[in-house]
């Protein structure tokens, strides 16, 4: 009993001994157990190695005593009295075995096939089922490995193959049958077997032809592993005495990759390595850190321009794949060494014309060297896309912004590395016009549009100052164009030229966009309406959809800059009357509301299709210019009305949503929000109170993020004096006879000529029911009452006209037009536009000498580019 029972001052080491010596030391004598129980008390109290007199005296007492009683207890006791001389005897004794990981596979392997053996002779296809899985799932990690496949394996899938041939004979002949969840298994270790047959057909086939070959060949490839692995720990455990032996273990320490395989890395064996790696690639257990690492050694140790291609081409595939979230974005380091990986990429590809990277290429054996002369053209094809590797840089460096906090400092240092993004962009379009690539330099010059279409000219003339520092340069640069307007024009016009429908419609968008940043509306425009973009980019992807909206929401800002508010109003409508121009700009995610529920596949995908912070066009800024416009528009059209049925019909919903709601309101503060300014002033016009409504239009702040700020409260303070005009016409021309130029040049602070020119304008359109007497300076009025009969006459004409449109416009759907639908192509439909055009106008003058023009005057002044736009549409 005294056997297991230490004192405090025992040492750790020896209690481990005397386990072990507990454990195997099963044989001692039982006879006489007082004799045994003191040496061995003795044995535990004694630390090995102990020089002192009394532990020697001890020990030689007991020794002395056992010697006495019997031989074999004494041979078992000198173990435990070791000393440091004894330890040169050590490893004879006890022998410490080493086993590396695919020894351990091996045996856990064999294991497995032994109790399926069991399973066999009991007829358990349940566990044979369950041990089957086991064992598949551990050939899967030797393949994973890039270890040969093991001959037992084999042997086992055959000799099972043979006892389920068996058992389904023995079970169709059988009377009484197995149980149900037996009878399950059998039959799907039938179908597993029978897969894994047909998957390891042709080691099968090579087993069964010569096994003995089959399993020497396993042998030899196994024979470096064994040796390996034990090496280091044998000579370490020898020389921890010898210090001046250290130097020389460190020496034989070498890289071992899994399965115990030593890695070395020269220029030898560098296309085996590559093609390991790639085998590897997008398995489960593979370490994409290790993959990295590993192909960064082997690109230092490239010789060859034909080993740096190949190596380059794995590794920058190798830090793509290192994130394989579709969420989450790209390290920053690891983007910037990608990206300076392909420059270097592309460095090689141009430096040495005699090797070309393409996508389609020919059949070439990857573990050869290959070189020019011994090609046929003298031209080295290597297999690979490096106008792939240029969008994902691109993706994501677009998918790092949309995740990063654009208020941060981070956003701006992320935004810099743009600069070099281009340059790459660029550098790459060099390349493909040296190697006349038509279809990746469209892709790339697409890319290079992408980044400079929607900024600033000094902002385009920053990136484009990146290139003076590359040794190659594509053809159209910002030094060779005048103008930053001359570039996009040149690489638009490139890409008009390509196949591919797609990057011809981006590229037209991409330059109405840019005309119209640049206030060039009417060839914006024009653009527009002659590339019949509105009536096919409904199907159209998701990212065009997105960059037309861009487009027509740019245009509508730019007709807003130039003074035309008609035009503005017209085109910037259609996206304000959906209520979600956030989602519609790519600028905000689907607010759920009615019941409306987004899967989280709907949302992850509406999240990714976001632009960056700097890209967006700043909704405030829109949304006041399109309620100015809107306010310009309606309250003359309001005051020109006088049925409130016909007051009911309006231009602009949403500014008339607006404007009833505020009219509800019993008590206006102070205006706060854009929204308040816009509605006061639009009561102020009402009231012909044209300076305050100046005033409250240029006192909002949003307007300070607009170019050229001064000219477009100049021009808004224009446009309100000459709308507050036609607003007092209308409202209270049934109350005057006769009204004085004069009088209304100076109330309105305008010229006697521009009043003038409006007044006759509105009289020649039948919108002022009046005539100008220019020897006194006045307009004289004419009021025209209508009957019943004559008020019913001209609802039903209208009505009559309405139907007709209508009419019009399903005839032109029918008939498949490509233009609008009083502009349908041939003599025939050109004949058909004229005659429905006469007859809108003939109705309009009509309506207009019935009533005095009230119903006229609206319609008239509805036409223009707007309603041209909205009707192709």
């Amino acid at each position: 009993m005294s056997r297991f029972f230490r004192q405090a001052g025992d040492s750790d080491s020896d209690t481990e001994e005397s386990d072990e010596e507990l454990l195997t030391s099963g044989d001692e004598d039982a006879a006489a157990p007082k004799a045994a129980a003191k040496p061995a008390m003795s044995r535990f109290l004694r630390t090995a190695g102990s020089d002192s007199s009394s532990s020697d005296s001890e020990s030689s007492d007991e020794d002395e005593s056992e010697m006495s009683d019997e031989e074999p207890t004494q041979k078992k006791k000198s173990r435990f009295m070791r000393g440091d001389s004894d330890e040169g005897s050590e490893d004879e004794d006890v022998k410490r075995v080493v086993k590396s990981t695919k020894d351990k596979r091996l045996e856990e392997i064999e294991a497995t096939g032994k109790v399926m053996d069991n399973g066999l002779k009991i007829n358990d296809w349940v566990a044979i089922s369950n041990e089957f899985d086991k064992l598949l799932r551990l050939v899967q990690r030797q393949s994973n490995a890039a270890e040969p496949l093991p001959p037992f394996f084999v042997k086992t899938l055959l000799s099972l193959e043979n006892s389920l041939n068996a058992a389904l004979t023995k079970e169709k002949e059988a009377k009484k049958k197995m149980n149900a969840t037996n009878a399950r298994a059998l039959n799907s270790m039938k179908q597993k077997v029978r897969k894994t047959a047909k998957e390891f057909e042709k080691e099968v086939q090579q087993y069964q032809n010569d096994p003995e070959a089959f399993e020497r060949e396993f042998a030899t490839h196994a024979q470096p592993a064994d040796v390996v692995a034990p090496k280091p720990k044998k000579q370490k455990k020898g020389a921890d005495s010898e210090s001046d032996e250290e130097p020389v273990l460190d020496d034989r320490f070498t890289t071992v990759g899994k399965g115990g395989k030593a890695m070395s890395f020269s220029a030898d064996n560098i296309f085996k390595t590559l093609k390991l790696i790639h085998e590897a690639r997008g398995k489960k257990n593979t370490d994409r850190g290790e993959q990295i690492r590993i192909l960064e050694k082997l690109l230092e140790v490239a010789v060859t321009s034909y080993q740096r291609i190949r190596i380059l081409l794995a590794l920058v595939s190798s830090r793509f794949d290192y994130n394989s979230s579709v969420t989450s974005y790209m390290p920053t380091d690891l983007w910037l060494s990608a990206q300076h990986e392909v420059d270097q990429l592309i460095s090689i590809v141009v430096a040495d014309s005699s090797y070309a990277v393409q996508e389609d290429t020919e059949d070439y054996d990857e573990l050869v060297e290959r070189h020019p002369a011994t090609e046929s053209d003298g031209v080295v094809r290597i297999r690979g896309s490096i106008i792939s590797f240029v969008d994902r840089l691109d993706d994501e460096f677009t998918k790092s912004l949309q995740n990063i906090d654009p208020h941060g400092t981070e956003y701006v240092d992320r935004l810099k590395d743009e600069k070099v993004l281009y340059r790459t962009i660029c550098r790459s379009q060099a390349f493909y016009e040296q190697t006349s690539q038509p279809e990746p330099l469209a892709r790339v010059i697409m890319r290079r549009l992408e980044h400079i279409y929607s900024k600033p000219d000094a902002v385009v003339s920053a990136l484009e100052s990146s290139l003076a520092s590359s040794e190659i340069t594509p053809s159209v640069t910002l030094t060779s164009s005048a103008t930053t307007s001359s570039l996009i024009n040149s690489l638009c016009v490139h890409l008009y030229k390509a196949d591919n429908s797609l990057l011809r419609t981006r590229a037209m968008l991409s330059h109405i966009y840019h005309h119209a940043l640049h206030n060039d509306f009417y060839t914006a425009r024009d653009m527009l309406l002659m590339s019949h973009l509105q009536e096919s980019i409904h199907s159209a992807d998701v990212a065009t959809q997105i960059l037309y909206n861009r487009t027509v929401v740019q245009l509508g800002l730019c007709a807003f800059r130039c003074g035309l508010i008609k035009e503005a109003q017209a085109t910037l409508q259609d996206i304000f009357t959906t209520q979600r121009v956030k989602e519609l700009l790519a600028q905000g995610v689907h607010q759920q509301r009615f019941q409306q529920q987004l899967t989280p596949e709907q949302e992850k995908a509406e999240r990714s299709r976001q632009l960056p912070f700097h890209m967006h066009i700043n909704t405030e800024l829109l949304e006041a210019a399109f309620l100015v416009s809107s306010m310009l528009v309606e309250v003359p059209l309001l005051a020109s009305i006088e049925s409130e049925e016909q007051k009911r019909k309006a231009i602009s919903k949403p500014f008339r949503r607006l404007l009833d709601f505020a009219d509800r309101q019993v008590f206006t503060g102070p205006p706060e929000s854009t929204r308040d300014h816009i509605m006061q002033a639009s009561k102020a016009l009402q009231d012909g109170e044209w300076e305050k409504c100046r005033d409250l239009i240029q006192s909002i702040k949003i307007w300070s993020l607009m170019p050229e700020v001064a000219s477009v409260k100049e021009m808004l303070a224009k446009r309100i004096q000459e709308q507050g005009l036609r607003t007092y016409l209308f409202t209270y021309a049934p109350y005057y006879s006769t009204l004085s130029l004069s009088l209304l040049s100076r109330t309105f602070s305008l010229p006697l000529r521009s009043v003038t020119s409006m007044i006759s304008k509105m009289i020649w359109n039948e919108e002022l029911s009046a005539s100008l007497d220019q020897s006194t300076g006045v307009v004289v009025f004419h009021r025209i009452e209508h009957s019943r009969p004559q008020q019913l006459a001209q609802v039903i004409a209208d009505k009559v006209s309405a139907l007709l449109e209508q009419n019009e416009k399903v005839l032109d759907i029918k008939l498949g037009g490509s233009g609008g639908w009083g502009d349908r192509s041939g003599d025939k439909g050109e004949k058909r536009g004229e005659q429905t055009q006469e007859r809108r106008g003939r109705g309009d003058r009509t309506r207009g000498s019935l009533r005095g023009g009230p119903r006229g005057r609206g319609s008239r002044f509805a036409q223009g580019l707007g309603n041209q736009m909205t009707r192709v549409r």
